[in-house]
């Protein structure tokens, strides 16, 4: 009997040990969690977005208590599909049109938060100077994109090169174009991708943070640039994009908050010289 009741003891105490151990886990697990909730993750393209999110706005979210890490992206695909799925809590790289069309044809539940930066889009050269020297059937390097597609043509269009159905229209396409008289032809490529053949084509359009990384100065080497205040500036800002149902998350406006600093402001105009214009 008294056997029985040490081992009924044993037992009792080894239970306990184990819902001790048992809560000292969850407790443990719920520090962690906790700490990683002060971790902001965001996803973007090299430059100037990672660069903005490393060398401006990650000291302002460190003084607020949050730890920023940075994922970079070459590809305009990746970053939403990383918010989609949480792998990250945000990106900052794209523009409202393409986001619109991306959640379209995707089927993804992505939402812009904040408009930070407007890129100049620009037509740059390859195989030819100027546009004035363009020759008959020349080549123009554009991305295939929906959206910047057709700011590209919308740009060729404000250089005189061609005309199309609707001025104004955001969705065109090279079969909106009217008028061509120099027969140009379109090499339709990925984004990432126009600038790398910028060589074997005569001119090329180009997103501003690809003309950027391709090695242009968007502030002296376009043929043809759009400007600040138009349409485009409007249309084509760059956003802070979360997955629907966090935008209000405390993650979501530290970032944004500081984003739209007047450090952030500061640092664009001082590093980029009107490459980057900020919106706000």
């Amino acid at each position: 009997m008294k056997t029985t009741r040490i081992k009924a003891l044993g037992a009792l105490v080894a239970a306990t040990a184990l819902v001790s151990f048992g809560l000292a886990a969850c407790t443990n697990a719920g520090a962690a969690s906790k700490t990683d909730d002060k971790t902001i993750t965001v996803a973007a393209s090299p430059t100037p977005h990672a660069e903005i999110l490393n060398k401006a706005v990650k000291s302002i979210v460190e003084k607020d208590g949050y730890k920023l890490v940075v994922k970079e992206f070459t590809d305009y695909v990746q970053p939403n599909t990383a918010t989609e799925d949480g792998e990250v809590d945000a990106n900052y790289y794209q523009h409202k049109p393409y986001l619109d069309n991306f959640n379209k044809e995707k089927g993804t539940h992505l939402v812009s938060v904040e408009g930070v930066h407007f890129e100049p889009f620009g037509l740059y050269p390859g195989k030819t100077a100027s546009l004035d020297a363009l020759p008959d059937g020349a080549t123009v390097a554009v991305p295939n994109d929906a959206t910047n597609e057709a700011r590209a043509l919308l740009l060729l269009q404000s250089a005189g090169l061609i005309e199309l159905k609707d001025p104004q229209d955001i969705n065109a396409t090279p079969k909106d174009i009217t008028s061509n008289p120099k027969n140009l032809q379109f090499k339709e490529l990925e984004a990432a991708v126009v600038p790398t053949v910028i060589k074997d084509v005569d001119i090329a359009a180009l997103n501003g943070n690809y003309a950027i990384q391709a090695g242009f100065d968007p502030t002296k080497d376009t043929l043809a640039t759009e400007k600040a205040g138009d349409l485009a500036a409007k249309t084509y800002e760059n956003i802070l994009v979360v997955k629907d149902g966090n935008q209000n998350s405390a993650k979501t406006k530290e970032l944004a908050k500081a984003l739209k600093s007047d450090a952030v402001r500061d640092y664009i105009n001082a590093t980029y010289k009107g490459a980057v214009v900020p919106v706000f």
